[in-house]
C-alpha cells in the first residue's frame, strides 16, 4: 500500500515555503520535496513533528491509498 499526504496543500494554506517548513523540522528543504511528491514516507515521528507543525492530528495528512 503507498501512503498519500496533504502536506504540500497545508503548507500552502499555511503560507510558507517548503525552506520554511523545512527549518521548523530540522529537516533539508530536498525532504519536504520529497515527502509533498509521494517519493520518501515519513518516519512516525517526523509525521508527527509535521501533523504538529499544521497543529492537527496525523490522520489529516497522511492517508493509506487503496
Amino acid at each position: 500500500m503507498k501512503i498519500k499526504n496533504q502536506v504540500r496543500e497545508h503548507r500552502e494554506k499555511k503560507e510558507i515555503t517548503q525552506e520554511q517548513l523545512s527549518r521548523e523540522l530540522d529537516v533539508s528543504r530536498q525532504t519536504v520535496n520529497s515527502i509533498e511528491n509521494g517519493k520518501y514516507n515519513p518516519s512516525l515521528e517526523l509525521a508527527l513533528k509535521i501533523a504538529e507543525a499544521f497543529n492537527t492530528e496525523v490522520e489529516k495528512i497522511f492517508q493509506l491509498e487503496k
